[in-house]
C-alpha cells in the first residue's frame, strides 16, 4: 500500500490503523490531522465571504469572494505565497486551500471574517446562524 486514508469512527477503525503501523515498512510516514471542517462551516464562509465583496471596497478596489478569501487565509496565519508568473507581467498565488481548515481552524477563520465585516459595517444574512 503506498498511500492511504482512514477516518477513526470506531473501535474497528482504530485497530485498522494499528495494524496498518505495525506492518509498515520503516520510513513510512504517518500523519494525524483533526476533524475537517463541515460542509455547513464552508457554506458561511462563502455566504459571508460574498456578502464583504459586494459591500466593501478593499483600497479603493472590488474585490471577488475568493480574493477576500485568501485575505482572511492570511489574516488567520495561513501560508499565502505569491511568485512571478513565467512571462513576468504578474504574479502566481501559491496560497494554501481553506478546504485544509480543520473544524477549529474554521471556526476561527468564521470568527475572524465576522468580526472584520462588523468593523467594517457589512450586513450579514446568516439564516443558518453559528453554523458548525
Amino acid at each position: 500500500m503506498s498511500r492511504a486514508l482512514l477516518v477513526l469512527r470506531n473501535a474497528a477503525d482504530r485497530s485498522k490503523a494499528a495494524h496498518w503501523i505495525a506492518k509498515a515498512p520503516p520510513g513510512t510516514r504517518v500523519e494525524f490531522r483533526a476533524v475537517k471542517r463541515s460542509l455547513p462551516q464552508s457554506a458561511r464562509m462563502w455566504a459571508f465571504l460574498t456578502e464583504i465583496a459586494a459591500q466593501v471596497k478593499w483600497h479603493g478596489m472590488k474585490l471577488s469572494a475568493a480574493d477576500y478569501k485568501l485575505i482572511f487565509l492570511d489574516a488567520l496565519h495561513r501560508e499565502v505565497r505569491a511568485v512571478p508568473n513565467l512571462d513576468g507581467t504578474g504574479f502566481v498565488n501559491l496560497g494554501r486551500s481553506s478546504s485544509d481548515l480543520s473544524k477549529e481552524e474554521m471556526a476561527d477563520l468564521l470568527a475572524l471574517i465576522e468580526a472584520w465585516g462588523a468593523k467594517h459595517n457589512v450586513k450579514f444574512n446568516d439564516p443558518a446562524g453559528a453554523a458548525a
